[in-house]
This record gives structure tokens, C-alpha cells and sequence, in this order.
């Protein structure tokens, strides 16, 4: 009776980990399966049930936790679109001044204009992307 129990408790405690996706509850449930299998096997007082679950769940909170959180860790949000490109270099096509101008990022063609509109920048010069400011590359020679 006490290995459906902690069967029980196991499945329950597995399905709750898709609510919290940190393998807290899913160790305790593998805790839980593993003292159902004891159970199951054994006729021993509920108190060393009780021994079993604590091992298992110290076991596998300590020692397959932490890799499996490491191996499942959510790598870094990449930047896409127009927020990839401040930073980047760009080749003008056409003299870049407060007014008017082309930049070449990427391979895509840009107008642009000059991050301090008291500069100009001629066609072949190698510029940074500051900002993008709606369709509009602002770009900078740098020092």
C-alpha cells in the first residue's frame, strides 16, 4: 500500500516540474519512484521508507541537479534584426552628411546620416553603426 503511495507521489511531483522547469520537483519525484520501488520490494516499517526518500532526494538534488541545470541553461538572447546592428561597420555609398546619405551594412543598402550632423563622410569610407533611428543608419567614423 505504501509503494502506490509514493508512486503516487512521484508521478505527481514529476508532472508538477512542467510548472516550474527548475528540477526541483522532478528529483523529488525520482525520490519518490525510487522509494515506491523499495516498497514495492521490501516489507520494512514506513519510517525507513521515509530514510529511503531523504537519500534518494539529497542524492539526486546534489548530485544530478546542478549538471542538469548546466546542460539545460538558456544561452544568451541573440540580438536579430535591426537591434543587431549598432556596432557594426558599414561601407558609405554615397556622401553622408546631415542630409543625405548611403550606407552599405550587411549587405543591405541604408540611408544614413552622421551621428554629429556637423560631419560628412565621403563614398569609401568605413563607418560604426550608433543607432538605428527609424530607417535611418546613424553612423560614426570614430576617432
Amino acid at each position: 500500500m505504501t509503494a502506490l503511495i509514493w508512486l503516487i507521489a512521484g508521478v505527481a511531483l514529476a508532472a508538477g516540474e512542467a510548472l516550474t522547469g527548475d528540477f526541483v520537483l522532478l528529483m523529488l519525484g525520482g525520490a519518490a519512484l525510487a522509494t515506491a520501488g523499495v516498497a514495492a520490494v521490501t516489507d520494512l516499517p514506513v519510517w525507513f521508507d521515509a530514510l529511503v526518500f531523504a537519500i534518494a532526494s539529497l542524492v539526486l538534488l546534489l548530485g544530478v541537479r546542478p549538471p542538469l541545470r548546466r546542460r539545460y541553461a538558456q544561452p544568451p538572447a541573440l540580438t536579430t534584426g535591426i537591434d543587431a546592428l549598432p556596432g557594426k561597420h558599414a561601407l558609405v555609398l554615397e556622401s553622408v552628411d546631415a542630409h543625405s546619405g548611403q550606407v552599405k551594412i550587411d549587405g543591405d543598402v541604408w540611408t544614413a546620416r552622421p551621428l554629429d550632423e556637423t560631419e560628412s563622410y565621403e563614398a569609401g569610407t568605413t563607418v560604426t553603426v550608433m543607432e538605428i533611428d527609424g530607417a535611418t543608419a546613424v553612423v560614426w567614423r570614430g576617432p
